[in-house]
């Protein structure tokens, strides 16, 4: 009976690890044809302690699954079955090679072990029941678009399952007959004993079997036992659960920025940024217009993703009936990179013999973005930048890089995009604003208080603390300059010495390189670059998160380093050192909103809050979505200069979750949702959803609101 398992088992082993060893070496290949990809290499800009932490919190503590209590805990158990019965599949092979009564020292004799071996398999069993129930209830044959596994591989996801159960049934059967065959012989063939408490109970069911019957149910369980994970392992390496291995690579070779950190640049091969005045679209690339386009890192993208659709279940666009689910995009690119492979990987004398019907089985000459391309125009400018899907993701898909390379090829060699959109560029280039005003306009709301503003001439003056960015909205929307002159008289009555560009002051270029135009943001930032370090300034504060963000992460990339703080970290480190004492009691209850860029992109949550809480009155309540989990205005992404002409418009959709707390204000900290929320508010006050006397103010206001005893001007009143 020994020889014959031995045979069994070594032929399987063999036939199975061939066909696995075959993909693996396909991907390999695949993912190195991607393009050179230096800033995630090891050597280059890493940061090794960052890369020991993330495979800590992320892969082996699951930090970013956990945050889905139920199913992440679900997922914690399986997970680490995976891990530790690994341990059974070692005295699995021991047994093959060396018969049922060899055992490993320590391993297969110390009870703890045992227990913890049974203890992580009935964990697991129970995981995936819980996997079942999530699936059952969230089917997308009853839920439709709401359900966050619409358009994912679901037969696939229950064979996972399957397999999965078959991996511990088949183990608690082959260490049941171990331990019914010590109980019938008196030998040490299950050294674990009542330790190993689930094998044990499964040794009990097997009670009255001959010695005979149990080494045969012994020899069929370890050969199931073992041959159900060989087939698992063929079936993973070609399925969505190749993240079971790729996983902890996605994991290590991420961006690790504090939030989601700066759009990266176009690059050369080498790594170095693309000087656009010297570049040459026929050699370098400007953006991704075909799949081999993309580096090996996203390629890896692609091959992890889980198919969970906690990114699609978060998405603004989706949400809203748009057709834009990151989940999808990424499983879109997937399928078409497999399709193409055996193209992009062939010769070019295997490529000239291929047949016109084996090119279109291929999709050879599959646009990648176009009306019938792998990407539908639709789904790329749908997005908001607003970085729910990269916060979201539990492997660490940088859906955003993505979508910004394809919408910069289309933008930059295709001229291709939506028409509203041209008109904020041109206004960029001819007048440095999205709106196309005069520079002097920049100037008008300091004419409005009543104090001096000093405005550099050449130097900021020593005095000096901070350069204040005013940005675009802030110098030139109306219901934005509110925020600015609240701002900046917060800062005079605190003591702050600060200083303002004016006619200087150019837009960031944030627009520009979120629609993709990556050229006109490099000479926007560069010439910014030039005026601040020519003026010898070192902190800003500014009340834009996209100026905030653009200045502080994006701009070290062209040589601006500067030490940015948003106006609502300044307020509340000035509150909570007593330079702005808030004493005239606001009794409202308040909703705040998170601006995506200020929250998400750079994880400013805490000091708005803080804000709020040390205004006398104010009773705050917060939206279902909010921190991390927050509903964005619509207006990132370039967005704010496009027309929504698909589903539901994203602010409204932000509204009504907002008039679910029954507020009398909403309160955000960032103009252009201000902007958005206070459209919104207006549209739900002339259909009579919202109370009449319902505003939107920034959370500087209402601070100014509490210190003078004066009403805040609103947005919504406009």
């Amino acid at each position: 009976m020994f020889l014959i398992t031995l045979i069994i088992g070594l032929a399987g082993t063999a036939v199975a690890l061939a066909l696995a060893g075959k993909r693996v070496l396909f991907l390999v290949k695949l993912f190195r044809s991607g393009q050179p990809a230096p800033d995630r290499v090891a050597s280059v800009k890493r940061d090794p302690k960052g890369d020991v932490e993330g495979q800590v919190t992320e892969v082996l503590g699951q930090k970013k699954l956990l945050k889905w209590t139920v199913a992440g805990l679900a997922h914690f158990f399986v997970m680490w079955a995976f891990f530790l019965l690994a341990t059974v599949y070692l005295e699995a092979g021991v047994a093959l090679l060396f018969g049922l009564e060899t055992h490993i020292p320590f391993v297969q004799t110390w009870g703890p072990i045992g227990f913890i071996q049974d203890f992580i398999a009935v964990m697991c069993a129970l995981g995936l029941l819980t996997f079942a129930i999530i699936r059952f209830k969230n089917a997308p044959k009853t839920k439709g678009r709401k359900s966050r596994f619409f358009g994912s591989h679901l037969g696939g996801a229950w064979l996972i399952l399957f397999m999965i159960f078959n991996v511990i049934w088949t183990m608690f059967f082959f260490r049941g007959t171990l331990a019914a065959l010590e109980t019938v012989t008196g030998q040490h063939y299950f050294p674990f004993g009542k330790a190993a408490f689930g094998s044990y109970l499964t040794g009990l069911l097997l009670d009255g079997f001959s010695e005979t019957t149990l080494k045969v149910l012994a020899s069929v369980g370890l050969l199931a036992h073992i041959g159900v994970a060989l087939v698992f392992l063929v079936i993973v390496v070609n399925s969505k659960h190749l993240h079971i291995f790729i996983a902890p690579l996605n994991v290590l070779y991420k961006r690790r920025p504090n939030g989601l950190g700066a759009a990266m640049p176009v690059t050369k091969p080498d790594g170095t940024p693309l000087d656009f005045e010297e570049a040459d679209p026929d050699e370098d690339l400007f953006g991704r217009s075909k799949i081999e386009d993309f580096t090996w890192k996203g390629f890896l993208d692609f091959a992890t993703c889980t198919e969970c659709g906690r990114c699609q279940s978060q998405c603004p666009a989706w949400n809203t009936e748009k057709p834009l689910s990151p989940k999808l995009l990424i499983l879109e690119l997937r399928d078409h990179a497999f399709h193409k492979a055996p193209y992009m990987l062939a010769t070019d004398e295997q490529k000239a013999a291929f047949t016109d019907e084996q090119k279109l089985a291929m999709e050879v000459d599959k646009p990648l973005v176009g009306e019938d391309g792998v990407i539908h125009p639709d789904v790329l400018w749908s997005c908001t930048n607003c970085g729910a899907c990269v916060e979201q993701c539990p492997v660490d898909i940088e859906h955003i890089d993505h979508i910004l390379d394809m919408r910069r090829y289309q933008a930059m060699i295709e001229s291709s995009f939506p028409s509203e959109a041209g008109v904020m560029l041109r206004n960029l280039e001819n007048k440095g604003n999205p709106w196309g005003m005069g520079e002097m306009k920049r100037l008008e709301w300091i004419e409005e208080l009543d104090f001096e503003v000093e405005v550099i001439d050449e130097k900021i003056p020593e005095d000096a603390e901070y350069l204040f960015w005013v940005g675009c909205a802030g110098a030139l929307e109306d219901r934005a300059k509110k925020t600015t002159k609240a701002v900046a008289e917060l800062l005079h009555t605190a003591g702050v010495k600060f200083a303002v560009l004016g006619p200087m002051e150019a837009c960031t270029g944030d627009p520009a390189r979120r629609l993709g135009m990556e050229y006109l943001f490099q000479g926007m930032a560069q010439q910014n670059v030039e005026t601040l370090n020519d003026a010898g300034v070192k902190k800003i504060v500014a009340t834009c998160p996209h100026c905030f963000n653009t200045l502080a992460n994006e701009y070290p990339q062209v040589g601006g380093h500067y030490e940015v703080v948003h106006h609502t970290q300044l307020l509340a480190d000035l509150v909570d050192n007593g330079k702005l004492v808030p004493v005239t009691a606001i009794e409202e209850n308040i909703t705040y909103h998170d601006p995506c860029f200020l929250g998400r992109h750079n994880k400013v949550y805490k000091q708005p809050r803080d804000i709020m809480a040390k205004v006398p009155g104010v009773k705050t309540q917060e939206m279902h979505r909010c921190k991390d989990k927050g509903f964005c205005c619509g207006a990132g992404g370039a967005r704010m200069w496009m027309e929504e002409r698909i589903g539901k418009r994203i602010n409204t959709e932000r509204v009504d979750e907002a008039l679910e707390t029954n507020p009398d204000t909403v309160s955000t900290a960032c103009p252009f949702c201000l902007v958005m929320l206070g459209d919104a508010i207006n549209e739900k006050k002339s259909s009579g959803e919202a109370k009449e006397s319902l505003e939107v103010v920034d959370v500087a206001q209402l601070l100014l609101k509490s210190i003078k005893g004066e009403p805040a001007v609103t947005a919504a009143a406009e």
